[in-house]
């Protein structure tokens, strides 16, 4: 086999693994999760948020606007409230039935019912929100509206999924599964990766002004500054430490060895980015995304094992077969 056959083979390999519905199933539950939450903490402010000018705490047509310097396609809560117009339905309503509609998805996903269409509404309703209240996002939104698209486009239904039970679908391809999973992988080491070369660049995560900035600028300043002060010379450890988590992210999450530690280490990164900085969606999205991507039971290895068991087993003699 020449170099370049045996690269081709190796990249299909690599791109096509084999993969059980289980990571599918942890991302399905988890964004509706987060949906359903995102919706609910929003539920008092939604009309202060994407009201139109004179009605809302920001106005959500100069958000709008914003939005379509980079491109007139973006969807945005205009153009519900627009064909809400068309046929005599008022804005306020308008926001109430997206809001409703966004909740009752998140509910869908979660039990897995009409699995494909819930999370192609999902994706539209929330990207619309993040893309009209583009001065108030943060990534949290980012991350939610990458995690609906990879969902939307999966094999749905997963097994776990009322859809699967109701419907009775085939089991997908693993190799299928197995390629969205790695194109859900390869998207968080792009992002831990460049995130971690931004820190390192600049002295303030190596010292630890950034984080003591980051803990004491509202509204994240949950904690006191006397205790930040009282544990000042931690600071710069942390933020060392934040900087070499991310940074070597894309180079340990793939060794089987590490997996689990570097796991580890990010998901309480990010469990106490919630608790200390009160950013629970933010923490709550990225946690889903990396238990989906990476803490989610591989059919590899299992798939490997189990083909190297049976071509093992049909290569002994009838006696060893018999043996216990």
């Amino acid at each position: 086999m020449t170099p370049l056959r045996r690269w081709w083979k190796g990249l299909i390999e690599f791109l096509f693994p084999p993969e059980t519905d289980k990571w599918l199933a942890v991302l399905r539950i988890g964004l509706g999760l987060q949906v359903a939450v995102y919706a609910l903490f929003l539920r008092s402010d939604w009309h202060h948020l994407f009201a139109s000018t004179g009605k809302g705490l920001v106005s959500r047509q100069l958000g709008e606007a914003i939005t379509s310097f980079d491109s007139p396609l973006i969807p945005k809560l205009g153009w519900l409230v627009a064909l809400g117009g068309s046929v005599n339905i008022g804005e306020e309503t308008v926001l109430s039935i997206a809001w409703a509609v966004l909740l009752c998805m998140g509910c869908f996903l979660l039990l897995g019912l009409f699995c494909r269409p819930v999370a192609i509404i999902a994706w539209f309703l929330h990207l619309c929100a993040a893309e009209s209240g583009g001065l108030l996002a943060y990534g949290a939104d980012n991350f939610m509206t990458t995690g609906l698209f990879y969902l939307m486009l999966s094999p749905l239904p997963d097994r776990y999924a009322f859809d699967h039970w109701l419907i009775k679908t085939k089991p997908k391809d693993p190799q299928l599964l197995g390629f969205w999973r790695r194109v859900l992988q390869v998207h968080l080491c792009f992002v831990y990766f460049f995130g971690g070369l931004a820190k390192c660049l600049g002295s303030g995560w190596w010292n630890g002004s950034n984080l003591w900035r980051s803990l004491t600028r509202p509204p994240f300043n949950i904690i006191e500054p006397d205790i930040l002060i009282r544990f000042k010379y931690v600071l710069p450890v942390l933020g060392i430490s934040l900087c070499l988590i991310e940074l070597t992210y894309v180079f340990f999450i793939w060794r089987k060895k590490t997996r689990l530690v570097w796991l580890v280490c990010i998901l309480g990164m990010h469990i106490a980015i919630g608790l200390t900085m009160g950013m629970y969606l933010f923490a709550l999205v990225m946690i889903v995304l990396n238990l989906a991507a990476f803490g989610a039971g591989s059919g590899v290895v299992f798939l490997r094992h189990s083909a190297r068991h049976r071509r093992d087993f049909t290569q002994c003699s009838p006696e060893q077969q018999l043996a216990p």
